[in-house]
């Protein structure tokens, strides 16, 4: 027994031995190993990264949020965090103040008006420009008729330009957005400069610019571009056209994450925006309305010149406004209504549903 248990004793060793042998690393399974190691670190230091920058886009985001947050206190026509909620078509009344250069933020007339509407379902954004110089009685301020548009902000604040718009179109209003575009300048060297095509060929403030021919714009430029005014074949309404181009690009620009984690976007946010679209507001704005952006539509009220009370005026006509209030209902899925009269204080907004 004992020289058959040793004759075995050499056989068990060499099982061990190989058992061994087959599951001892080798160079090359450490090379390799240490390599997915490293990976892993790579892979996780570039994960942390991204929260970081996630997480601080997100405080920038809300601290910005909440220094541009200024409610209208009125009693809105309908409920937007309702609408929001639900996804349903909302409107927003842009207003731009061009007061920077001259030392004042967010005060006086309004240089900048237009109506815009974002519906989800549809896909579709829609921006309507109303003549800043149009005729109309002031809510709250009739004993100054006639007035104009924009004096409407210069008297009460954003809410009272919410309401004179609303009486002026009938049309709901559901949120206000105010910009400095005195500040425009540096909120768009904030987002590194917008890429557009000019309009029409001019020279203004040193710079020139070409029809249709793709342009890199500083914030210098792009003021400029906004700003010039009575060499522009369609005056008025061709300015608004160059803000509606710069504002839209500006915004879109500021989608980008490269853009949202510069500390200076939020900087120039917060110094040159206000409005009643509260932090949890813009959130929903962000994951339920982005889409509607992919497809704009751009129009405005045309009006004509009129001398009233020594005082020039745009006078849009009746028809002309009842075509604005249609296109701006129907893009909210409104029930068809005649448009609005300043001068009835009695009027009521319609927000029938279609």
């Amino acid at each position: 027994m004992f020289a058959v248990a040793t004759q075995n004793e050499p056989e068990q060793l060499n099982r061990s031995e190989r058992v061994q042998r087959r599951h001892k690393p080798t160079r090359h399974h450490k090379k390799k190993k240490r390599f997915f190691t490293f990976l892993l670190v790579i892979l996780l230091l570039i994960l942390g990264f991204i929260l970081f920058s996630l997480n601080r886009v997100y405080q920038s985001a809300r601290d910005a949020s909440n220094a541009i947050y200024s409610p209208s206190k009125i009693t809105k026509a309908r409920n937007p965090q309702a609408l929001l909620k639900e996804g349903r078509p909302i409107s927003i009344l842009l207003l731009g103040t061009d007061t920077g250069a001259l030392g004042r933020n967010f005060k006086g007339r309004t240089d900048t008006m237009i109506v815009l509407t974002l519906n989800p379902t549809k896909k579709k954004m829609t921006v309507v420009s109303l003549p800043r110089d149009g005729l109309v009685a002031v809510s709250g301020y009739k004993q100054h008729y006639p007035s104009k548009l924009n004096s409407a902000y210069d008297y009460g604040g954003s809410a009272t330009a919410v309401k004179t718009v609303q009486q002026y179109l009938n049309v709901p209003i559901d949120f206000y957005a105010t910009i400095n575009m005195g500040g425009l300048e540096n909120l768009v060297n904030a987002v590194g400069g917008v890429d557009l095509k000019p309009l029409l060929t001019f020279s203004y403030g040193g710079y020139s610019f070409t029809k249709n021919q793709q342009t890199h714009m500083n914030g210098a430029k792009a003021l400029a571009y906004v700003r010039m005014r009575y060499t522009d074949p369609q005056g008025d309404y061709g300015r608004q056209q160059r803000q509606r181009q710069v504002l839209t690009t500006v915004a879109f620009s500021a989608t980008k994450l490269q853009i949202l984690l510069r500390d200076q976007f939020f900087t120039e946010l917060k110094q040159q925006l206000k409005t009643d679209l509260s932090f949890n507001d813009l959130v929903l704005l962000a994951l339920k309305y982005r889409a509607a952006t992919h497809n704009i539509a751009s129009d405005h009220a045309q009006g004509s010149s009129a001398m009233i009370s020594a005082q020039s005026f745009e006078v849009v006509s009746e028809t002309e406004k009842q075509r604005v209030t249609d296109l701006l209902r129907s893009s909210l899925e409104l029930e068809s209504a005649s448009t609005g009269n300043t001068l009835k204080s009695s009027q009521t907004i319609d927000t029938t549903a279609k």
